[in-house]
């Protein structure tokens, strides 16, 4: 009974408090600190090898000069993702990580669900129905596991209509869930900013499922599962999860 009272935790770009970002080690250590849900970012290189990947410049997480669609996915598995600003030299030998990878990790734990962002950089450079075909074939293995969430409105209407695949829109702002586009959409999860929903009362959007993002303090996870929200991200899945529970114990 105590179960149905938590917000589910989603490990935002794995464990990322304490491993470089979107890499299978930070992934894989999220799942091995009590995550069953991730999520992460999905962008293309030069030649259209999805890779999982935040940023639209390489310098922070790698070091490295230019965008990720700038080199091809050779180029790309040379380089490093070590987040030497935070981790030093601590992950120097720490790859990029592909899609395939990532659905790799994934077959291994099919209990797991995966929030797969589809990046508007990569939306952009390649436009929605390419980028949309090389990401859902890449996953096609792991269907079941996946949720499709992006900003972009008109790429997630076509994982929608030609694929049918669930999605989740992404807003930064409450207030852009009224737009025609997403109420059109009828999207079935809905990520928010949390720093921009309501304070007080609850909180819900049509059918949508919600979720938060990002959050690393448990009261603010219950108060706002108490309100309606389902999913939280965060980015520290394993302290998140202990403090939950032992609030909940008491």
């Amino acid at each position: 009974m105590v179960m149905k009272t938590l917000p589910k935790l989603v490990a935002h770009r794995g464990y990322t408090l304490h491993y470089p970002e979107n890499t299978l080690l930070g992934l894989e250590a999220a799942i091995q600190a009590g995550a069953e849900f991730l999520e992460v970012d999905i962008q293309l290189s030069k030649d259209l090898v999805p890779f999982v990947f935040h940023d639209r410049s390489l310098e922070r997480l790698c070091g490295q000069k230019g965008a990720l669609h700038d080199y091809s996915a050779t180029e790309l598995n040379e380089f490093r993702a070590s987040d030497p600003q935070r981790f030093s030299y601590k992950f120097v030998d720490n790859p990029l990580t592909t899609l395939i990878g990532l659905v790799g990790l994934m077959q291994r734990y099919p209990k797991v669900t995966v929030f797969i962002e589809l990046k508007r950089s990569s939306l952009e450079k390649f436009g929605n129905e390419l980028m949309v075909k090389q990401v859902l074939s890449n996953l096609e293995a792991v269907k079941s596991q996946c949720v499709i969430i992006s900003y972009n409105i008109e790429a997630l209407a076509h994982v929608r209509e030609k694929y049918h695949w669930p999605v989740g829109a992404v807003v930064d702002d409450w207030q852009e869930r009224n737009s025609k586009a997403i109420v059109d959409l009828n999207p079935q999860y809905l990520f928010c900013d949390l720093e921009t929903l309501p304070k007080k009362g609850q909180i819900k959007f049509y059918a949508s499922r919600l979720a938060v993002f990002e959050c690393t303090d448990p009261a603010v996870a219950m108060d706002l599962h108490r309100r309606g929200v389902e999913f939280v991200e965060t980015f520290a899945i394993g302290e998140m999860h202990k403090q939950i529970h032992t609030m909940t114990d008491k």
